[in-house]
């Protein structure tokens, strides 16, 4: 009899493909069928695996047919509540990318809904398993209280790259969606809790609903007197210039992402670019009698890093790792909660143009 844990793979766009790829390297997983609405994509995608996988267009149907021990959620986030709460009362631990829902209660929903069934929940915080990005964290806490982080994800998109974009506008804004990844990360440098957000936003085009938009930028205070901003815009206007930003401030130093070639023409389309470090750069504050620097800037080279698959490949170790050793994911999940809320709270904000107390 077989131990492997059967997966269902739901979603087979960027995230979702590199996910499937893991499941079927990984030993002990054994992919149980894909799902999308496309037939093109599940095929193209089971075609890349060797073929052989069941296709189905849709979850329900192919959740009561292969009876999963497990679910692979990569779909937009309007579907990602129901879509949860279905296998975990199916009796299936669930894997879910981020954003964990399109809003606040969806998501304590789904961690409830966890917690009822005993199975495991673990939310796609892809830098949570990027050695650069752990670094970056590190060195933050090294900096002394308080903090000051900036950082950006802007994406200039065209052509399908574009249509992804304007589908995903259509049930979360941009600073939703990336921006639980980055004020995940502030939260991780700052060990504080966050107590007040403003956000603001812009409608950039008219090839979006008129009540969504494609820009916008939050600012969060912590209680410890850290401050982040943080910026997300998609669209074929978006400035390359304004895609990487990702520095953090203390009174001691800076650290500092340096990322030429992420950084570069054309970059911001390239999902393989976006948690790309390449180097980091330390910058020390003290300075000698005559004011002036006693230490020169420190550079730790990152150029050897994990690419895009590999990176949704550790994400799935995790995932099984958490299966297997019955792994208490308790913080794991009031992390991806409390990222919500504030993001949610600058979405709020933005809508009501009044700061949002946490």
């Amino acid at each position: 009899m077989s131990n492997k844990i059967r997966i269902l793979c739901v979603g087979a766009g960027n995230m979702g493909s590199s996910h499937a790829r893991a499941y079927h390297k990984l030993e002990e997983f054994e992919i149980a069928g894909i799902v999308t609405r496309s037939p093109e994509s599940r095929g193209k995608l089971n075609e890349e695996l060797g073929g052989g996988y069941p296709e189905f267009g849709d979850f329900h149907e192919a959740l009561a047919e292969t009876k999963p021990d497990a679910v692979s959620i990569s779909t937009y986030p309007d579907t990602h509540g129901p879509y949860a709460e279905a296998a975990f009362a199916a009796g299936a631990h669930v894997f879910i990318e981020k954003p964990l829902a399109e809003t606040v209660a969806e998501a304590e929903s789904i961690v409830a809904k966890a917690r009822e069934s005993g199975k495991k929940l673990v939310i796609g915080y892809i830098l949570r398993v990027h050695p650069s990005w752990i670094r970056f964290i590190e060195i933050a806490r090294t900096l002394g209280k308080p903090l000051v982080m900036r950082m950006n994800l802007n994406q200039q998109s065209s052509g399908s790259a574009w249509e992804t974009h304007r589908n995903l506008i259509s049930s979360i804004s941009p600073i939703v969606d990336c921006g639980v990844h980055y004020v995940d990360v502030m939260c991780q440098m700052t060990r504080s809790r966050p107590v007040r957000v403003s956000g603001l936003g812009a409608r950039l085009t008219d090839d979006i609903p008129e009540d969504k938009i494609n820009y916008g930028h939050l600012q969060v205070a912590f209680e410890d007197g850290s401050v982040g901003w943080y910026e997300a815009g998609w669209g074929p206007m978006m400035s390359e210039m304004a895609f990487f930003v990702k520095d953090v401030v203390g009174p001691k130093g800076c650290v500092t992402i340096e990322a030429k070639d992420a950084g570069g023409a054309g970059a911001s389309a390239d999902v393989d670019a976006h948690s790309k470090t390449e180097s980091l750069r330390i910058h020390h504050s003290e300075l000698d009698e005559n004011k002036e620097f006693t230490r020169e800037d420190e550079w730790i080279d990152m150029t050897d890093e994990p690419d895009h698959d590999e990176l949704c490949f550790r994400e799935q170790e995790y995932f099984l790792k958490a299966i297997r050793e019955d792994l208490d994911l308790g913080d794991h999940m009031e992390d991806a909660l409390n990222s919500m809320r504030i993001v949610a709270a600058a979405d709020e904000s933005y809508r009501t143009g009044k700061t949002v107390d946490l």
